[in-house]
């Protein structure tokens, strides 16, 4: 596809619907504010954003183009979906797929929280739902995040629930967000908060009523882009660096750690029936 135009390339009168036609996918819809530098990314994957391996493939691509365009500095990550931001795994890409299969999606996966933890852009969650397990990662991944004011929304690590341990980089961006104890206690139990809960725990960095959300993130982001981008990158680069580098350094180990974990039939069995029961939810 080809780049987004510059500001400087776009007469004033011009509304900038190219950009918005050029980055909407299947599963992530782009709206690129040129002239305050901000993009709004929002989860169109019906019906909860679980992250398949499309989802994923579809965000990095996404983060990617804003990454190397000059015109954007900031981008905000919300949903598209009505109350829920986004669920997490998806279970089906974990069940009864190839160990390659496992290998190629778990890769995503890290791919995702590399590009995302390590962004050179202000990253701002506007959670408007719930965020358990993956959703509440790319939250914690960001820069900043506020969340609608709704008893209903709740956001955690609970994968401990489905018998599923969250790997040490889940586990190192928790700790970053909310300390040891609390991520301690969390992880363990795979406990989901609801949004004044998050809040009280620093899982969140604010509420605001649901209608008031996107001019929230609009008016926190502009703070944040108020200041010169240079030192706040370097800034970020050095509070992130030794977290993103652990990964980085272990990328593979952790693949086969999680291939051979998934695909214990007891951990199997459990997805089913996790899978079973939401089917009959529905």
């Amino acid at each position: 596809p080809p780049a987004w135009g510059r500001a400087t390339q776009q007469p004033p009168a011009c509304p900038p619907l190219a950009p918005r036609r050029g980055f909407s996918n299947n599963k992530i819809l782009v709206e690129l504010d040129e002239s305050k530098g901000v993009a709004l990314m929002k989860f169109k994957s019906p019906p909860v954003n679980s992250l398949s391996l499309e989802f994923l493939t579809e965000f990095c691509i996404s983060l990617e183009k804003l990454e190397n365009d000059r015109a954007c500095r900031g981008v905000i990550l919300t949903s598209a979906v009505p109350r829920i931001f986004s669920s997490g795994l998806d279970i089906t890409e974990m069940c009864g797929k190839s160990t390659e299969h496992y290998a190629e999606f778990w890769r995503a996966v890290q791919e995702m929280w590399l590009r995302l933890y390590g962004s050179n852009m202000v990253t701002l969650a506007a959670v408007n739902g719930s965020s358990p397990a993956g959703g509440c990662l790319m939250a914690l991944s960001c820069d900043y995040r506020i969340m609608g004011e709704n008893p209903k929304f709740s956001i955690g690590l609970n994968e401990a629930q489905l018998g599923i341990v969250a790997p040490f980089w889940f586990k190192d961006t928790f700790v970053n967000v909310v300390g040891h104890r609390i991520a301690e206690s969390s992880l363990q139990l795979g406990s989901l908060y609801p949004a004044p809960e998050a809040l009280r725990l620093g899982l969140v960095d604010e509420l605001v009523p649901e209608e008031k959300l996107q001019e929230k993130a609009a008016a926190v982001m502009a703070q944040w882009l108020a200041l010169p981008d240079h030192a706040r990158q370097l800034t970020k680069s050095m509070m992130r660096k030794a977290v993103l580098d652990r990964l980085a350094a272990h990328r593979e180990e952790d693949v086969q750690n999680f291939i051979s974990f998934i695909s214990k039939e007891s951990i199997q069995k459990s997805l089913r029936m996790y899978m079973e029961m939401l089917k009959k939810k529905k």
